[in-house]
């Protein structure tokens, strides 16, 4: 049976679900999916922390269906903006996991893990699947992965 390790950067599946229909990600369902293809042995959700009521109790409900929580604090700048990135949190446990598995799996939009995912298929020789909002996807990185999905209608709560 074909092992599978997913990576679901929270933050950036949260903001291009929103922009561009307006609704939530269904997480419950992209695990039936996935579960389908094979063994999910890693299921990692990064997320920023925010500790408010709303926030715990979706990553109570992504526990339950079975990914483990990775968090971040909400940092707040002087200017006004906000910091919350995982992009190398991401990267190192897909790099410390890839040789392990046949298949990763990562859901975000962001153009910065093409490098990464054509690292760990030249080094790795691992299948690299991407779940991204069709109109917020890096077309690096829907040209790095072997199979890119589009997040729509189907995959929304």
């Amino acid at each position: 049976m074909k092992k599978i390790a997913i990576f679901a950067d929270v933050q950036n599946i949260y903001y291009t679900t929103r922009d561009a229909y307006a609704r939530q990600f269904n997480y419950r369902k992209i695990w039936q999916r996935i579960s389908t293809e094979g063994e999910i042995v890693s299921a990692i959700a990064y997320a920023i922390d925010r500790g408010d009521e709303q926030q715990l109790k979706f990553q109570d409900a992504l526990k339950h269906i079975g990914f483990t929580i990775k968090l971040k604090p909400y940092i707040q700048r002087s200017d006004g903006s906000a910091k919350g990135d995982w992009d190398v949190g991401i990267t190192i446990d897909v790099m410390d996991i890839a040789k392990e598995v046949d298949t990763v799996v990562l859901l975000s939009g962001d153009g910065d893990f093409d490098l990464l995912l054509k690292k760990i298929k030249n080094d790795y020789g691992v299948t690299t699947e991407v779940y991204g909002v069709p109109a917020l996807t890096a077309n690096s990185l829907i040209n790095a992965a072997d199979i890119y999905h589009h997040i729509d209608e189907d995959l929304l709560l």
